[in-house]
């Protein structure tokens, strides 16, 4: 007697429920960031410009690879962002074909609010867990995160 069935069904309903959550989580994160006038995507790629202070300036090329899109894609966020004076387009030194993407001091503050925004998104998903469902939770999450893609852990 095969358990496959009931194992599918489990398998099933989990991939509904992550999928309901992500849906409520993307939901959640967009109310608290129309306030600021930024887009979801936006925020990611503030995000990636801002790890790059220190370090040179990433490119546009380097931003679609992380992002996993088009670069089409990554020129749409940056021209929204540089409209809202939080990025600029700088030429590389090196090589003055190449475009850097560079956050300005209005992206820094946004960046600021951005975090803010995201933490409280966080603590309306989240507050319906305790501490240890949420450690619990959070080491689920990074196993699920950390794995292969297309084989078991």
């Amino acid at each position: 007697m095969s358990t496959a069935p009931e194992t599918d069904s489990t398998d099933g309903v989990l991939a509904e429920q992550l999928l309901r959550l992500t849906r409520r989580l993307h939901r959640i994160q967009k109310r608290h960031l129309e306030p600021l006038g930024i887009t979801p995507a936006q925020s990611r790629l503030l995000r990636l410009v801002s790890y790059s202070d220190g370090e040179q300036p990433p490119r546009m090329a380097d931003l679609a690879a992380r992002l996993e899109v088009v670069p089409r894609a990554v020129t749409t966020l940056v021209d929204g962002l540089e409209a809202a004076g939080c990025v600029r387009r700088a030429p590389d030194p090196a090589n003055r074909r190449v475009i850097r993407i560079e956050l300005t001091e209005t992206g820094r503050a946004t960046l600021r609010r951005l975090r803010s925004a995201r933490t409280d998104a966080a603590e309306e998903i989240l507050a319906p867990l305790s501490a240890g469902q949420r450690d619990l939770l959070g080491g689920l999450l990074a196993a699920l995160t950390d794995a292969p893609e297309g084989g078991r852990c």
